[in-house]
């Protein structure tokens, strides 16, 4: 159990004070830190400056003090050394834990950010300690500091005096500037796991002598999202809010959160289109107290777990899930499709942010409650293919894989199928497909366009391959990989093309990553494997320079046209901004238009 501080007027002091961790051996959930620390002293190799980064409530300010006591204990004697393991009674512990050491410089970033703050620290580093053996400044939300107070800091955290250490502590690593994370050890305390946390707080719980259900534990373990400040500080809250012992009905209501079990229900009344009794769940809820949002975040955590019950049964099996929930779970993962779940999941995911933001939360949260009902009757896109094929749906299994072998026969239609190919590429089986009948269907004004593949036709590639360099840049772009496609037209210049081998040059700064990625693409599209060759000699111009030379020259071309002189002439202050050619219409069209 953790040693408790003393309060000296005798007021109450919340949990997480009394309960703070006063050795190495009672800060739960950061192991791997402290064997590194152990280690490090065993080994006299302890860093002049460290960075402690987590988010709230881990334990950095905690380990802060702990690294300064391990530091400055003298042992129970006054003759101890340096140790992970400080007595806690000679005189610099107790100073530190009481936090009035005045070797032991505390200061918050948060409201001390400027440089004349940092400089009264240079100023006093000069100085040796008084009665410690170190002198050491821990830096609180350092993060919070100017630039210009980090640059002042650099030259004294890289080369402090011998009896100087610098222990910094932040919630935003990054936004530390990267030349002081360098001159720095660094520590990630990670968040508290479930099942430790819950363990914590019974040991808490049983020495406060308080009762408390499992559930409720769970709840609050789940609330604090591994941090154990959050933990302790619910725990305090929900015993004063019970009076007596505490529930987890209580809890739930103290948290604003639905029951959990209720969340199940109206999950399933959802999924099955049950409007009425979902509404009714959602009402009973709201008048005990739960947020609206909450209750639609909730959907989307049990839509999430269930998701990953699908895909891995094993992910059931959590301290904060009880076997009631765990089969319910099974259950749904093995009756719902995953199309179903993903569908759910992208409408609660918009309908959070709806519900936050709306004037009327609860008439919010209802209305995706509704949408979600309705979404949820309606078939998938294979379901609608099949049914209009007059077959039966494809089977779902866990995983939720297509079958290699399906293929889907478009009926007869007049309805045109529209391609977008690049206007360089060729099809390769274009002959054949003349004499198919059209892939989509008309039906009630609505068509629908399904994808042909015959048995003979399974290694054809989906797309042909590129006769030109352009030609392959557009394929990126009608692919939608409109990033590569840029890249291409804009920084590289080409080498040599064939289809299957090209060879470019890079003009700019350009992912590392393109050329792997060009390769799984085109292998993908069409089906064969590409060689990507980058050269450091450059070739032609990039297609961006031929093409804003080609508009150059139209433009200047133009431009002495009389008749476009005459029409800027005539309207001042005009200026051409793009030439763009005349599409003509057939000769046939003309011939008809001119006998009419």
């Amino acid at each position: 159990m953790a040693g408790k501080e003393k309060d000296k007027v005798g007021e109450y002091q919340v949990l997480a004070r009394k309960y703070r961790p006063q050795t190495f051996s009672e800060l739960i959930g950061q192991e791997p830190m402290v064997q590194t620390l152990a280690n490090a002293i065993k080994a006299d190799r302890i860093a002049h400056a460290f960075v402690l980064t987590g988010v709230r409530g881990v334990g950095k300010t905690t380990t802060a003090r702990l690294i300064a006591k391990a530091l400055n204990c003298t042992g129970k004697d006054g003759s101890g050394n340096i140790t992970i393991d400080p007595c806690g009674i000679c005189d610099n512990c107790i100073s530190i834990a009481a936090s009035r050491h005045v070797d032991i410089l505390e200061m918050d970033a948060a409201s001390r950010t400027g440089v004349d703050d940092i400089r009264e620290i240079i100023d006093s580093v000069q100085y040796a300690p008084v009665s410690a053996r170190y002198k050491i400044y821990i830096v609180d939300e350092v993060h919070m500091l100017t630039k210009n107070a980090f640059n002042a800091l650099l030259k004294t955290l890289e080369e402090p005096p011998p009896h100087v250490k610098f222990i910094f502590a932040t919630t935003e690593v990054r936004k530390i500037p990267i030349t002081v994370l360098s001159r720095c050890q660094r520590f990630d305390l990670r968040r508290v796991p479930a099942d430790k946390l819950i363990a914590h707080l019974k040991s808490i719980v049983a020495s406060e002598k308080v009762k408390i259900d499992e559930d409720a534990l769970a709840l609050i373990a789940r609330a604090a999202e591994g941090s154990v400040r959050d933990a302790l500080s619910l725990l305090d809250q929900a015993v004063s809010h019970s009076g007596g012992d505490v529930t987890a009905e209580q809890v739930g209501g103290m948290l604003g959160l639905a029951d959990r079990s209720r969340i199940m229900d109206l999950f399933e009344n959802l999924l099955s289109g049950d409007i009425k009794p979902a509404l009714n769940i959602m009402q009973d809820q709201y008048e005990l107290g739960a947020d609206p949002a909450v209750l639609l975040k909730d959907l989307a955590e049990v839509t999430h777990w269930i998701t990953r019950l699908k895909v891995s049964p094993d992910a059931g099996s959590s301290v904060l899930v009880s076997e009631d929930e765990k089969e319910r779970g099974l259950h749904l993962a093995n009756k719902l499709k995953m199309a179903e779940l993903t569908r759910v999941w992208q409408i609660l995911l918009k309908g959070i942010q709806e519900t936050r933001n709306a004037d009327f939360p609860m008439a919010a949260a209802e209305m995706v409650s509704i949408r979600l009902a309705y979404a949820a009757k309606m078939p998938t896109p294979a379901d609608l293919i099949a049914e209009l094929k007059g077959q039966s749906a494809p089977k779902s299994i866990n995983t939720e894989k297509s079958e290699p072998d399906a293929k889907l026969d478009a009926p007869d239609s007049g309805t045109p199928v529209v391609s977008t190919r690049s206007p360089d590429a060729v099809p390769v089986a274009e002959k054949s497909e003349k004499n198919q009948p059209s892939t989509a269907q008309s039906t009630g004004g609505a068509s629908l366009l399904a994808l042909k593949q015959e048995p003979d036709e399974a290694n054809i590639p989906a797309e042909p391959m590129p006769i030109s360099f352009r030609a392959l840049v557009e394929l990126f772009e009608s692919r939608k990989e409109g990033v590569i496609a840029k890249f291409l037209h804009d920084d590289f210049s080409l080498r040599s093309y064939k289809p299957g081998t090209i060879a470019i040059t890079p003009l700019g700064k350009v992912p590392l990553t393109l050329a792997s990625r060009m390769k799984t693409c085109l292998k993908d599209w069409t089906g064969e494997e590409w060689q990507i060759i980058i050269e450091s000699k450059p070739g032609e111009d990039s297609l961006k320079s031929q093409d804003d030379a080609a508009n150059k020259l139209l433009y200047e071309k133009f431009s002495a046209d009389p008749s476009v002189e005459s029409l800027l002439a005539a309207f001042p202050g005009a200026k051409i901004t793009n030439i763009e050619p005349i599409v003509n219409t057939d000769d046939e069209t003309h011939s008809s238009e001119d006998e009419k």
